[in-house]
């Protein structure tokens, strides 16, 4: 009998993140409704909300971070120390590598958000990376997760997908289905293998996270 496949979510914010305002319980008790079994929460330049979260469900959270670097973002699983923002690509995966991560990047092509790639800066970084997110729930044209793809399959490299959920309620409307694992080198064994259900969300839940930013920068005055 072949072992039940893992759903996993491999992009999620928590109020960690400037754009968003999900408590770490609510998130968590979002992904247990709806049946995922592994949550990467993948903060902006951030471990604090996934850390908190881990230690209310540590058999459900991994502690990710979504790292602005000075080309693009960078989507870390398995983090052990939070990486600071504005460091290069090559600096951050470096870092990342030294703490056994596995790295990914976040909607390399869209281009309707900060964290978008160059492709010239996305080809030095591929022999680094262990992933590309071939399917981001948020992409408002569908042309960047199909030029997100058709690039991993090119460079023959594995895919992550996720909903980058910042509010509890797009969680898990793009998941990973697979085999069992327990640390990042497991994860890369089986990440080629994985099955993908995607979806995307409306546009209005930029809006959301729209309102959680103006919110929380009109707290600071």
């Amino acid at each position: 009998m072949k072992d039940k496949k893992l759903t996993l979510e491999f992009h999620s914010h928590t109020n960690a993140s400037k754009d968003s305002l999900t408590r770490p319980a609510d998130l968590i008790r979002a992904a247990r409704k709806k049946g995922i079994d592994r949550l990467i929460i993948t903060d902006h330049n951030s471990t604090v909300g996934a850390v908190a979260a881990q230690k209310l469900d540590p058999e459900l959270v991994i502690v990710g971070e979504e790292i602005m670097t000075t080309r693009g973002e960078i989507l870390a699983a398995f983090v052990q120390e939070e990486i600071p923002a504005g460091l290069t690509p090559q600096k951050t995966i470096q870092i990342l590598r030294e703490q056994g991560a596995f790295i990914s990047v976040s909607h390399p092509y869209d281009t309707h958000r900060k964290g978008g790639w160059l492709e010239t800066d996305l080809l030095e970084i591929v022999p680094l990376v262990d992933a590309i997110e071939v399917f981001n729930s948020r992409c408002m044209d569908p042309r960047f997760n199909g030029r997100a793809k058709a690039f991993a399959e090119k460079h023959n490299i594995p895919g992550t997908v996720g909903s980058d959920a910042h509010g509890a309620f797009e969680v898990g409307r793009s998941v990973l289905l697979l085999d069992p694992f327990t640390g990042p080198d497991e994860m890369r064994k089986v990440i080629r293998q994985a099955k993908v259900q995607t979806k995307l969300s409306p546009w209005w839940v930029h809006l959301i996270s729209r309102y959680a930013y103006m919110k929380k920068q009109a707290g600071k005055t």
